[in-house]
């Protein structure tokens, strides 16, 4: 299904009008070109950041990872945790909002510490 002005998905919400508009037109053609839905918001959100801003973004990098009992959210480089809870998916659901809301990427880990995923690249 084709997104909109008025009809996208909730991940493009947060964007500036003039990339989030960019980014609907480049996953509209992504999906005509039968790439993956969550792969084309993903790649459609960058390259309208890229086509918008340029090449240089200055987005700061979040990290979800365990730590003792706990999950956090923290900057990459950071010592000091943003968010703590005692699930992943409690703390996933604090991060997100907050990554986008900073215009951030984030990093998610696995409980050995491997690499899950990212998002908002």
């Amino acid at each position: 299904m084709p997104w909109n002005k008025g009809d996208y998905p909730d991940s493009f919400k947060n964007l500036e009008p003039i990339v989030r508009n960019k980014a609907i037109e480049i996953a509209n053609a992504l999906l005509r070109e039968g790439t993956d839905e969550g792969r084309a918001i993903s790649i459609a959100t960058a390259k309208a950041r890229e086509y918008v801003h340029g090449e240089e973004t200055n987005r700061t990098a979040y990290v979800v990872r365990p730590r003792d009992e706990d999950w956090v959210l923290m900057k990459k480089d950071g010592d000091r945790a943003i968010f703590k809870e005692e699930t992943k998916s409690a703390l996933l659901d604090k991060a997100k909002p907050y990554v986008n809301e900073h215009d951030g990427t984030l990093t998610v880990y696995h409980e050995d510490g491997s690499l899950e995923k990212t998002l908002y690249e």
